[in-house]
């Protein structure tokens, strides 16, 4: 990628610019475009190698969208996609097949995400035959040591997912991605659809697996109570953009943005006679169809000033690794 020194690259395994996802939207008696989704929106951040990177953002904030094009599961409209200094933007269909051996993912849907008609060791064993790692043996072997990494026993070799709960599915899921000993992990809010009595047991997991297998991953989440004890860093975003980056300890101990303090005050606190100081926002996140000119959190923001209607924030920092996109609290 244009302008990344050699440190940059070294310390970095993924760096994103400029990403941008347009969806367009058709209608009409020619299927013509009548109007465009801007998904994600100039989205700059990297990811450094043995770190877990928090996306967090409410619902339609392009979270999941920014982890699926970084895959490429979905192609970006625009930007670059930086893995390990190779830009995978122009990989060929068949070079990003052989490159998604070092990169994978982990669904949100542990239902949906499972072959209904398989059994487990079919779908553990399909990335191994696939990109044809061992033997017919080896790959046995591989599926049964997986199972027992997330916490399964061999004896479930045999089941099919309906005869599992929804945390034992995810648990096949993860080793599912876990298969190839890839070196980055895009979980797409891996525990949001997980009971909360289960939702730790998979967050501990994972953190478990990221120290076992050197992994790097990007921890895509709605809750910012769910990403606190397992990300090193956390971006926060908002209709596409990203509205802060920080360190987990210093975006929960000094917030800066107005959309990551509203997100905050909404944690629950340990301690049942804390203050509590809930900032609630207005109204529903505007539509990506048409968002808002300027700051794209001004209609909802408690904070906002004429100028926000003009001006777009760009990503200050505040402190050292502390960046925040508001006008109002920019240093």
């Amino acid at each position: 990628m244009d302008g990344l020194d050699t440190q940059q690259r070294r310390e970095a395994l993924l760096i994103v610019k400029d990403l941008k996802k347009i969806f367009p939207l058709r209608g009409g008696i020619l299927n013509r475009v009548v109007r465009s989704v801007h998904a994600v929106n100039d989205v700059s951040f990297e990811v450094k190698r043995g770190e877990v990177v928090g996306l967090v953002g409410e619902s339609g904030s392009g979270k999941s969208t920014v982890g699926r094009t970084i895959l490429r599961l979905l192609e970006p409209t625009s930007g670059t996609i930086d893995f390990d200094g190779a830009n995978i933007n122009i990989l060929s269909r068949y070079e990003m097949r052989r490159f998604r051996k070092r990169m994978q993912i982990v669904f949100q849907d542990p239902y949906a995400s499972l072959n209904p008609r398989e059994k487990v060791r079919t779908i553990l064993s399909h990335a191994l035959a696939l990109h044809r790692i061992g033997t017919p043996q080896d790959r046995e072997d591989r599926v049964v040591t997986l199972l027992e990494q997330v916490g399964l026993s061999a004896d479930y070799l045999d089941r099919f997912p309906h005869e599992f709960s929804g945390g034992q599915r995810q648990r096949i899921g993860i080793a599912r991605a876990l298969a190839v000993e890839p070196e980055f992990i895009v979980a797409d809010e891996p525990v949001s659809a997980l009971d909360v009595s289960i939702q730790a047991q998979v967050i501990n997991l994972l953190d478990d697996l990221k120290d076992q297998f050197n992994l790097t991953m990007l921890f895509i989440a709605h809750d910012l109570a769910v990403v606190e004890h397992i990300c090193d860093r956390v971006i926060v975003m908002y209709l596409g953009r990203i509205m802060e980056i920080a360190p987990t300890r210093s975006l929960y101990a000094r917030p800066n943005n107005p959309y990551t303090q509203a997100l905050l005050s909404a944690v629950p606190k340990p301690d049942p006679d804390a203050p509590k100081n809930r900032i609630i926002l207005k109204g529903d996140i505007p539509s990506p169809i048409s968002p808002p000119s300027g700051c794209v959190f001004r209609t909802r923001c408690p904070m906002a000033i004429a100028d926000c209607a003009q001006v777009v924030p760009t990503l200050n920092e505040i402190e050292p690794g502390h960046f925040s996109a508001c006008i109002r609290t920019a240093p």
